[in-house]
Parts: structure tokens; C-alpha cells; sequence
């Protein structure tokens, strides 16, 4: 026999209220539909379950083991309703986001702080590293990196205006140093190495010449995995480092560094958040998501 659990959830109404009229008004229909559907789950299980007076109504023996069955269950089923509902209005979880360690220090923690102010059930756990994980298979939520690295089955989104490669050694190296006119020149250059953290290989610099990309293999006495002690190193004097130029930008600024070969580093994609393409994201991603897109004119 097929059951109606709303059938069910206005028997437990109706009981406990004592009252089709109190019980009709609290589930939002009428009165003589609230009986017709009462007699209708009698009839299915042919069982009496209310005795009704024209003062009151109350359960039966039958009705009443009925109630301690299943009351409390639909008791447990609104409660559980009501706290998903609390955590749609209230979002609440860990959002894991692999990323850069420059990227995260720069542009994601600015514009996340006020988002964890204003939801404190938020919880944010960043992997600060530059190699590409999966972020499927790492159970991440997201990732963020420069968007001609991104797979194509990710959904890509922009969270920053486009990225130039700066070239740039401080005043002194250039006094001892020429300054390289052409990307061919670095190879007479002592330059700061970049160690790939995925292919293990060292990063070749890339740069844009009028007949198309123009790769230099450059050398020298320094190689590191991280970006920030590339940018330490140049601020020594130790060579010349070839970074997006967001991260030695203090440097330009103060005249501490000077860029070189600036007429062969064109714009390119600058950084997207990228996850899988799913049908539903939880509130917390969700308000991340939106926290983090790029908006108009940036």
C-alpha cells in the first residue's frame, strides 16, 4: 500500500492540535480538505486513527501508537530542514583553494578578509605553492593560476586584469653590467633561475618579438622555486629577474630595480579561479567565487 507522508504529516498535525480548523490553518489549506484527506488515509489503511467530536478530536489506540512511530521523525526531518535552511542563509564550511604564495599574500587575502568578517562559519584553507595540482584529485575546491595554464575542462574565471613579464636588476648590476638591448643579450648575463615545481625543468623566459615568441634559455649563478626570493635575490644585486611585474612593481617604484626590455613583454592572461564544472557549489563557495570576480574596469 502506497503512503502519502504528507497524508501523514497532517494526521500528526491534526492530533496534536486537536483541531482540523487550528491544524488546517497552520498547513495552509482548508478545513474540508484537511478531513477529506484524514478520512482518505483511514479508508487506505483501514484503521480509524481519529475520534471526532463536535467539541474536539483526538487519537485513537491505533492513532496514538501511529504518533509515537513517527512523530518525533518528522519532528527530526523539520529540524534537519530548518538547519539546512540556517546554513543557506548563513553559509557556513571549507573552501580549499590551491594557489601561488604571491597571489594569495597580493590578491586573494585582500579581497577574502571581509569575507571571513562577515561570515565567521567560513573557513578558508589555501595550499601557497607553484606547482599545477589536481584539484580533483587533491579535493580541492578551487585553484587559481595564470589562465594559459588551465585546463580546458575547467570552468575559468578572471580575477585579475592581464599580466606583463618585467625584466629587472638594480642600478649597481646595470653599472657593472650593461644593460641588455635584446632578449639574445641576457645570455651574457648573470640571470635568476626559476625551477618549474611541476616538469621539474628550469623556466624558459619568454618574450614577444615582432616576428612572433622569442624563448631565451638564460643562465646563472642563482636558481630558486619560488618567486619571492627570485625578487630578494635581484633586490641584492645578484642579476637580473624575470617576474610578472605586480611582484617587483615596490621596486620599480622606489628606483631600487630597473626594468629592462620592456618593448618585448606584451599583456597576457592574467590570473583566473579555476574548478570543475559542477551543477550546485556550496554558499561558501559560492560567496568566495563572487568575492573574487574580477569587476568591471579592474
Amino acid at each position: 500500500m502506497k503512503r502519502n507522508m504528507n497524508d501523514l504529516q497532517a494526521f500528526i498535525t491534526v492530533a496534536r492540535e486537536g483541531s482540523f480548523t487550528r491544524a488546517a490553518a497552520l498547513l495552509g489549506v482548508t478545513q474540508p480538505a484537511l478531513s477529506q484527506t484524514i478520512t482518505a488515509l483511514e479508508n487506505r489503511m483501514e484503521i480509524r486513527l481519529l475520534t471526532r467530536t463536535t467539541r474536539n478530536v483526538s487519537p485513537t489506540a491505533a492513532g496514538e501508537r501511529l504518533i509515537q512511530a513517527i512523530g518525533n521523525r518528522f519532528d527530526e526531518i523539520e529540524a534537519e530542514l530548518d538547519m539546512l535552511t540556517a546554513m543557506r542563509d548563513k553559509p557556513a564550511g571549507t573552501v580549499r583553494i590551491t594557489c601561488g604564495p604571491h597571489i594569495l599574500s597580493s590578491l586573494l587575502m585582500p579581497k577574502l578578509a571581509p569575507l571571513l568578517a562577515a561570515y565567521p562559519d567560513i573557513r578558508l584553507e589555501f595550499d601557497a605553492n607553484h606547482g599545477l595540482r589536481n584539484i580533483v584529485a587533491d579535493r580541492f575546491d578551487a585553484g587559481v593560476r595564470m589562465g594559459d595554464t588551465i585546463d580546458k575542462d575547467m570552468v575559468a574565471m578572471p580575477i585579475s586584469p592581464p599580466l606583463r613579464m618585467a625584466a629587472v636588476a638594480t642600478p649597481d648590476y646595470f653599472r657593472r653590467h650593461a644593460a641588455p638591448q635584446v632578449p639574445q643579450d641576457l645570455l651574457h648575463h648573470n640571470c635568476i633561475n626559476m625551477r618549474q615545481a611541476t616538469a621539474g625543468g628550469l623556466y624558459v623566459w619568454e618574450f614577444d618579438g615582432e616576428e612572433g615568441p622569442l624563448n631565451v634559455r638564460v643562465d646563472g649563478q642563482l636558481t630558486f622555486n619560488t618567486s619571492a626570493h627570485i625578487a630578494e635575490a635581484a633586490l641584492a644585486g645578484l642579476g637580473i629577474a624575470f617576474l610578472p611585474e605586480q611582484e617587483v612593481a615596490e621596486g620599480l617604484e622606489q628606483g631600487t630595480l630597473i626594468r629592462v626590455l620592456e618593448r618585448w613583454c606584451e599583456p597576457f592572461p592574467g590570473y583566473y579561479l579555476y574548478y570543475p564544472s559542477r551543477k550546485q557549489h556550496s554558499p561558501a563557495f559560492t560567496l568566495v567565487r563572487e568575492a573574487l570576480r574580477l569587476k568591471e574596469g579592474a
